[in-house]
């Protein structure tokens, strides 16, 4: 049996100062006081909710949306099990745990609250987002550094090709917040910010008329940076068009790390743009290289994006990972 193909059939961002996926190709953001992302919610219930969360729903409904998976009233146009949550964030909702532990060792148990408890959860994100569409497929949330974008993308694909679902909501989303600025104060910028793929089996996409925009490739995580992108560059070894490097890419842009020479001007750094975005990175990589391979550069030219997080054995990360993003066929 030939393995699932999976596509990419909705993009969406939440990152002041850009308002379309497509941006996130820019080598700097446009001037100006950048608006807030998540004033695009409105409506009851959103107190309780932490920066994290807000984040991933002005995201992730606008992936939903894109991909004609929601109606203008939220709610599901396809049956709610067929459709998954996964979540990649590293920090997500540190400030509501910093405050809760803060409020316990002050004032005990009964100093809490019963309506920010249950945010405690490290799968609140994606709860969240389940609920609100009623997504009620297979949910969760990956906190696994900077690799972790990546590795909600291919879980995300490990849950399409057994069959657990047709279609998966997948969301990086990093917050900047006094909790993450005291856990991290090595950082000189922070992230703020959130983006969000839908990717769907190509039998479904076909199924329902929706005309894919990219198509995942192989997948590696390794432990060294170089032997996850050789793995994937053996088993796709088209050019590669749009080149979306590490965080920490010092060292690894010679065009031997990546089986064939790679075209300076294909190389995009997404921290030189946004700063470090931790476990949302591997998200916002896959958004931009399919807004890439939607463009009408891409389709004069059989080529591929590549994207890798984490640099593994150069001391910043234990691991790395690497994924593939291949132009669209239609099923």
């Amino acid at each position: 049996m030939s393995p699932t193909r999976v596509v990419v059939t909705g993009l969406g961002t939440a990152v002041s100062g850009l308002d379309t996926p497509g941006e996130l190709l820019g080598d700097r953001r446009p001037a100006g006081a950048p608006l807030d992302p998540v004033d695009r919610l409105t409506g009851r219930g959103l107190r309780y909710k932490d920066r994290a969360t807000k984040l991933a729903m002005v995201a992730g409904r606008e992936a939903l949306a894109a991909a004609g998976l929601i109606g203008a009233d939220n709610a599901s146009t396809v049956p709610g099990e067929s459709v998954g949550t996964v979540v990649s964030t590293n920090f997500g909702n540190v400030d509501t745990v910093c405050e809760t532990v803060e409020t316990i060792a002050r004032d005990t148990y009964l100093g809490t609250s019963p309506m920010l408890l249950p945010a405690t959860s490290s799968n609140v994100v994606a709860s969240w987002l389940a609920i609100t569409h009623g997504l009620r497929g297979a949910n969760l949330t990956l906190c696994n550094g900077r690799t972790s974008g990546l590795d909600a993308v291919n879980w995300a694909r490990l849950l399409i090709g057994s069959g657990r679902v047709e279609r998966v909501l997948v969301v990086g989303v990093e917050p900047d917040n006094p909790a993450v600025r005291h856990l991290t104060p090595e950082q000189g910028a922070f992230f703020d910010g959130a983006a969000a793929l839908v990717l769907e089996s190509a039998a479904s996409a076909a199924a329902r008329g929706v005309r894919p925009l990219a198509e995942l490739g192989p997948y590696a995580r390794r432990a060294e940076h170089t032997r996850a992108v050789a793995e994937v560059r053996a088993q796709e070894p088209r050019a590669v068009g749009l080149w979306c490097v590490p965080e920490h890419p010092e060292g690894i842009r010679a065009p031997g790390a990546c089986l064939g020479t790679v075209p300076a001007g294909a190389v995009h750094d997404l921290s030189d743009l946004l700063g470090p975005s931790s476990g949302a990175l591997g998200v916002l990589q896959c958004v931009a290289g399919t807004a890439w391979l939607a463009g009408a550069a891409a389709a004069e030219a059989d080529a591929v994006v590549l994207a890798s997080a984490g640099t593994g054995d150069s001391g910043q990360d234990d691991a790395a990972a690497a994924l593939v993003l291949t132009p669209a066929v239609s099923a």
